[in-house]
């Protein structure tokens, strides 16, 4: 008697099955075509990364911790990594207070694993980052998009949607540079959320890895909020270097106990010699500085994309001019769908992300991002242009 087998990916779980690959990730494959300049991908600058720095720390490390830093380590981190993250907070924190995570990335997938069963409502922004709602939808969230103002994340509409009879488990924000939108949430609003967030018991979650990349003299503060509810991802991949995919989140302790035991199952520790590289590069005399020049740099890259875009299309495009992070948001240009004018952009060897892959409920298909820190002033200016010319290609 024969068998009929099923094919091997029935196999897979329903996860697996119905789960879909990053618009960006996929883009990132184009971005390697020579002769591309990609306002793509959300990736700092590697000719900005400090590597004599870097190298001079990542030897010190080998040569005087290597036996402990190349050890097998503790779930929640080293405490000296705990200690030397401290830093990327504004307020009091010590050690105990923080879990470090495998990047911000992973902070959110956590979250999602100790938070989240199928068909809880988590509420974001609509546009998000694209990151935030994959891991969202992969643990079968029902996702609340709150459209983003001029001032990010609109707590007053928010607020009527609670009071219309909306349930959240929790609220995911990224407060400071918003990806894709580039807006900055204001005080009062952050503590409007919060004290929305006590009222009907969500968790508020505030993912901030761009507060550090401010470029009009505005230093971003931590704002008053619930101790028992609230939780804040940091990270070094857009300030140090994305590959030590070192993150840190603080969290209460009911939150931050289900997080390690979470986090033991998925990769027993994020690195330790990673994490000993870079708690010595957070202390080092030269990372403030580093810092500063990062803000002079990406700071005229914006004004570089933004003064480009002005020139090439003049009122023909509506677009953000963000105080600070790594994205302006085009939420126009003649109408064209962005995913069409993406087709023709590559032809003409730019990419770009269109506005669909950051939706949660709204039409987005005229909206596109770009990224200004990975592209030199040049290419900057040269990018634009072949957009330019990408959009005669769709008019034609």
């Amino acid at each position: 008697m024969s068998t009929t087998l099923a094919p091997a990916a029935d196999l897979l779980s329903r996860r697996a099955r119905t789960g879909t690959s990053s618009a960006i990730r996929d883009l990132l494959q184009h971005a390697q075509r020579p002769g591309m300049i990609s306002l793509a991908g959300g990736l700092p600058d590697a000719t900005r990364f400090p590597l004599p720095a870097i190298a001079s720390v990542a030897e010190r490390v080998v040569r005087t911790q290597g036996r402990r830093a190349l050890q097998y380590g503790v779930t929640r981190g080293e405490e000296d990594t705990r200690d030397a993250c401290t830093t990327l907070f504004d307020d009091a924190l010590d050690a105990d207070d923080l879990v470090i995570t495998t990047g911000s990335q992973q902070g959110l997938d956590l979250l999602g694993q100790v938070l989240v069963d199928p068909g809880d409502i988590v509420v974001c922004s609509d546009p998000d980052y694209v990151g935030s709602l994959q891991i969202f939808r992969a643990h079968r969230a029902a996702l609340h998009g709150v459209r983003t103002t001029p001032t990010g994340f609109d707590t007053v509409a928010f607020e009527a949607d609670l009071r219309r009879g909306l349930r959240p488990t929790a609220c995911y924000v990224v407060p400071h540079f918003h990806n894709p939108s580039g807006t900055r949430m204001p005080r009062d609003a952050r503590e409007h959320l919060a004290e929305l967030s006590s009222h009907y018991g969500f968790v508020l979650v505030e993912d901030d890895p761009y507060r550090e990349l401010h470029y009009d003299g505005e230093n971003p503060t931590e704002a008053v909020l619930d101790p028992e509810l609230h939780v804040r991802l940091r990270s070094v991949s857009k300030t140090l270097a994305p590959g030590f995919r070192i993150g840190a989140m603080a969290a209460p302790p009911w939150l931050r106990d289900a997080v390690v035991s979470a986090k033991q199952s998925a990769d027993l520790h994020t690195s330790t010699l990673t994490q000993a590289i870079a708690a010595d590069c957070l202390r080092a005399d030269w990372y403030p500085e580093h810092i500063a020049s990062l803000r002079v740099d990406h700071g005229i890259r914006r004004d570089v994309l933004c003064s480009a875009l002005q020139r090439e299309f003049g009122d023909r495009v509506r677009f953000t001019h963000p105080s600070g992070g790594m994205f302006v948001w085009v939420d126009a240009l003649d109408g064209i769908d962005s995913t069409e004018l993406l087709g023709h952009a590559l032809e003409e060897n730019v990419c770009f992300v269109p506005g669909p892959a950051f939706a949660v409920d709204r039409d987005l298909s005229i909206a596109l991002r770009l990224n200004f820190t990975n592209a030199s002033e040049d290419d900057l200016r040269e990018g634009v242009a072949r957009l330019g010319r990408a959009r005669m290609r769709a008019l034609a």
